[in-house]
């Protein structure tokens, strides 16, 4: 079976794997990063796909990076993870490697994969939320990703639902929905509920070690302040998603990401309520589904992207 390696660079770490044209992982190697400069981020990535080829041979390589991207030069325009404007990551590695290299964005890349290998297939039109400490995705209509006219078709997290009373977004904004429906969103609203809960020991822990998945956890338990926060959470989760229908009507959402690892837990929660916002459409029409592939859905679809030269046919 041939082989490809596919990248996942993410802000903390990157991870490279050996992926099997059936989407089979037989390989990773990650590798922690914390400089971000282009210079340090592009050595890390030779140092970790080295040891993913590990003398064997692949058909090509698949990068999926954070940023808008121009997939037929494998240039990231813009990239405010990282700080990068105008970066030629693809040029850069194409010329310490044998083999074609092919970059496209980190939440495209995943959509790819998900939709190729995991909760997208039989589908025609379908859409991969990624719920981590921001919101990325992807969009696939009549069978192909969506890039766009300048490649940022897919950026979900940041249509506004809540634009007068919502939290500040880290692009700016007000009320996006990354703001509202991320994990980094549902610790913001249970310290928005907390006053109502004064005597409530579920926020003690300081702020940058508490995770969504306490919260989460602790509703699931049946504590009153977390389930105040995860309802609220819910209700704009289901809005998002009900935008989402009347935009691209899909047949299914995925939900992956940390936070989509409450499972039925989540989706009990948002399905009514997204039922109740679905007027376009036949209600209960797009199945809501927990994605597959989980961390693995970035590394198996950009080597999918490296298998068919690009991450649509389209390009």
């Amino acid at each position: 079976m041939r082989t490809a390696i596919g990248v996942d660079l993410g802000g903390s770490h990157v991870t490279a794997g050996v992926i099997g044209e059936d989407g089979s992982i037989q390989a990773q190697h990650e590798l922690d990063l914390e400089d971000l400069s282009f210079s340090t981020v592009t050595e890390a990535l030779v140092s970790v796909i080295g040891k993913a080829l590990g003398g064997g041979k692949a058909v090509a390589i698949g990068i999926g990076s954070p940023g808008n991207i121009e997939p037929n030069t494998g240039v990231v325009l813009y990239s405010p993870n990282f700080g990068w404007e105008n970066a030629p990551l693809g040029p850069s590695l194409s010329q310490r490697f044998d083999v074609p290299v092919f970059v496209g964005n980190d939440a495209r890349c995943a959509t790819l994969g998900e939709y190729t290998f995991g909760t997208g297939v039989g589908t025609k039109n379908f859409v991969l939320l990624t719920l981590g400490t921001g919101i990325g995705g992807g969009i696939v209509a009549d069978g192909d990703l969506i890039l766009g006219n300048r490649f940022g078709a897919g950026e979900i997290g940041h249509h506004q639902i809540r634009p007068t009373d919502g939290f500040i977004c880290g692009c700016g904004k007000i009320g996006c929905f990354e703001a509202q429906s991320s994990g980094t969103g549902l610790i913001r609203h249970a310290f928005a509920v907390a006053p109502s809960f004064p005597r409530s020991k579920l926020l003690d822990l300081p702020r940058d070690d508490l995770g969504s998945k306490k919260i989460r956890k602790a509703a699931q338990a049946g504590d009153q302040h977390a389930l105040a926060a995860w309802k609220n959470y819910a209700s704009d989760l289901a809005l998002g998603l009900a935008n989402i229908i009347a935009f691209v009507n899909p047949q299914r959402i995925a939900l992956g990401g940390g936070v989509s690892s409450a499972g039925e837990f989540m989706l009990e929660a948002v399905r009514a309520r997204v039922d109740d916002l679905t007027t376009m459409v036949p209600k209960g029409t797009t199945e809501l589904v927990i994605a597959k592939l989980g961390n693995d859905a970035g590394q198996v679809g950009a080597a999918t992207m490296a298998f068919r030269r690009g991450l649509t046919t389209l390009q």
